[in-house]
C-alpha cells in the first residue's frame, strides 16, 4: 500500500491512499463468499456459488462494495499511521478508483481533521500573581454559622411556608393522567434548588395540610424534560434553631474545651482555605497564560460539531447569540485539550492506576454514583481511554504548575506545596459535608420526581 499525505490548514490534512489488488484481493474474497452465503442460485448449494455466477446474478460492483467499505477503515488506520497523521473528528472518503476487474487497484482519498502540532516554549518558571490571602469577619461568622446549622435542631412552627424552611412534603408528577412518579414525607429545604424546578414558588406561602399543583419539566427519568402536572402536599413545616455560641457549643463541635479556642480554629481554618483558594488561582492563571502565549489551532469543523451538537440537545439550534456563546467556549476546552495533551507527551506523562482510580471516584461522587457501578458504566461505554487522557491533562498542568513562580499581590513568594490542607489542620467537624443526626431530615432532599 502507498499513501502520502497533503497538509490543507494546521489542522486539516487529505491523505491519497493506493491499494495493490494483490492485499484488496484477500477482502474481495472474502466478500465473495459473504455474498454467496446470502443469496440462492439454482444448481448451487447455499454458500458454494461461484464467483463468476455472483458477478452475472448480483454484480461486480457490489461484491466491490462490500470488500471496500469493509477495508476503507483498516487501510485509512494503516496509511495515518504510516503519516504520521493523528486524525479527530468524521473524516470525509473519496473513492477515486475501484477494482472492477481483476488486477486493478484501488484508490481513494481522505479529508480529515487532525490534532495540530503545537511547538512549546520553555515551561519552567512561568511567573503569575495571586491574591493575597486575607480572612474577614464575615468570612470567621460563615464558618461558625454553618457549624452551628449542622448541630441545630428541626423545629415545627405554625405558620406559612418561608424560604428557608425545612418542609416534609408528598410529591407526585403526572402526564395525561399517568402518574410517573411519587414520594411521600420527603424533607426539602425550600430555596435550596435541587428539587423539580418550579417547587420553591409553589411551596412559599403554603402551610401545613395544603395541597397546590403547578407544572414543570421532569429532571430526570425515560420522560426527562417532559411537561408534568405537579402535586404537592405540605405535612409540616420546620426552622432549624441553632444552638448557642458558647463554650458548651465548642465542646460538642470540637475537641476544644473553650469557644475562644474554637473561633481560633475556625480563623486558621478560613486562612488554610484561603491559601487553598490561591492554589486554584495559580493554576488557572497558569492555564491562561500558556493559551494567550502559545499558538493552538482549533479544526472549524470539530467545533461545528460540537456546537450543533450542543444547541441542538438545547433546543436552541437558531440561536445566533447563544450559539456564539458555546463555539467560544468551545474552541477555549479544545484549545486547553490539545495543549495540555502536547505537554503531557513533552513532558511523557504517564498515569498510574492508582491516579486512574482516584479520578473515577471523585468523578462518581460528582454524579451521586457508587465508585465500583460508575466505573463499570465508563467501562461499557468506552470512556477509560478518555479518562486516562483527562488525568495525563491534570497532571500535565500540574506539573507546569511546579516549576512556575507564584507570588502574592504583596510581592511575597508562595510555596504551593503548602497550600493543601492537611488532616492535622481539621480539628473541627468537617466543614458542612459531614451529617450529623439533627441534619439527616433535611438532607432527604436528594429524592427526584
Amino acid at each position: 500500500m502507498k499513501s502520502a499525505v497533503e497538509t490543507l490548514t494546521p489542522t486539516r490534512v487529505k491523505l491519497t491512499v493506493e491499494v495493490p489488488f494483490e492485499e484488496l484481493k484477500p477482502l474481495l474474497d472474502k466478500a465473495y463468499a459473504t455474498i454467496a452465503s446470502q443469496v440462492q442460485v439454482p444448481g448451487f448449494r447455499k454458500g458454494k456459488v461461484p464467483s463468476r455466477i455472483i458477478d452475472q446474478r448480483v454484480g461486480r460492483g457490489v461484491v466491490v462494495q462490500e470488500a471496500v467499505n469493509d477495508a476503507l477503515p483498516q487501510f485509512f488506520a494503516q496509511a495515518a499511521e504510516e503519516q504520521d497523521v493523528r486524525a479527530i473528528g468524521q473524516p470525509e472518503v473519496d473513492v477515486t478508483a475501484v477494482p472492477l476487474e481483476d488486477g486493478q487497484d484501488l484508490e481513494f482519498s481522505v479529508e480529515t481533521d487532525v490534532r495540530p502540532t503545537i511547538e512549546l516554549p520553555e515551561l519552567e518558571g512561568i511567573a503569575v500573581t495571586v491574591d493575597d490571602v486575607t480572612v474577614s469577619d464575615e468570612d470567621v461568622e460563615e464558618r461558625m454559622t454553618a457549624l452551628r446549622e449542622r448541630f441545630g435542631a428541626l423545629v415545627g412552627v405554625d405558620r406559612a411556608v418561608e424560604t428557608g424552611d425545612h418542609v416534609s412534603i408528598d410529591l407526585s408528577a403526572t402526564i395525561e393522567d399517568e402518574e410517573i412518579d411519587s414520594v411521600e414525607a420527603v424533607s426539602y429545604e425550600v430555596g435550596s434548588g435541587n428539587m423539580i424546578e418550579g417547587i420553591d414558588d409553589a411551596l412559599v406561602g403554603m402551610t401545613a395540610g395544603e395541597t397546590k399543583t403547578f407544572t414543570a419539566p421532569l429532571a430526570g427519568g425515560d420522560r426527562e424534560g417532559q411537561e408534568a402536572e405537579c402535586t404537592v402536599t405540605v405535612q409540616a413545616v420546620k426552622v432549624r434553631e441553632l444552638p448557642e455560641l458558647d463554650d458548651e457549643f465548642a465542646q460538642l463541635a470540637s475537641q476544644f474545651d473553650t469557644l475562644d479556642e474554637l473561633r481560633a480554629d475556625v480563623v486558621s481554618q478560613a486562612e488554610q482555605a484561603k491559601k487553598y483558594e490561591q492554589g486554584i488561582q495559580a493554576r488557572d492563571k497558569v492555564l491562561e497564560h500558556l493559551l494567550e502565549t502559545i499558538e493552538v489551532p482549533v479544526p472549524d469543523g470539530i467545533v461545528k460539531a460540537e456546537v450543533d451538537a450542543h444547541l441542538e440537545g438545547e433546543s436552541r439550534m437558531d440561536d445566533d447569540e447563544h450559539r456564539a456563546e458555546v463555539d467560544e467556549s468551545t474552541r477555549k476546552a479544545l484549545k486547553s485539550q490539545f495543549l495540555l495533551d502536547a505537554i503531557a507527551e513533552k513532558l511523557e506523562v504517564k498515569v498510574e492506576q492508582p491516579e486512574l482510580i482516584e479520578y473515577l471516584i471523585m468523578s462518581a461522587q460528582q454524579y451521586g454514583m457508587d465508585p465500583n457501578q460508575f466505573a463499570q458504566a465508563v467501562d461499557q461505554q468506552g470512556q477509560i481511554p478518555a479518562m486516562v487522557q483527562e488525568v495525563a491533562r491534570r497532571k500535565a498542568l500540574a506539573a507546569v504548575l511546579d516549576g512556575a513562580v507564584v507570588t502574592d499581590a504583596s510581592g511575597t513568594r508562595i510555596d504551593l506545596d503548602n497550600l493543601v490542607p492537611t488532616a492535622e489542620t481539621d480539628t473541627v467537624a468537617d466543614s458542612g459535608d459531614a451529617e450529623t443526626p439533627a441534619a439527616d431530615e433535611a438532607e432527604e432532599a436528594e429524592a427526584r420526581v
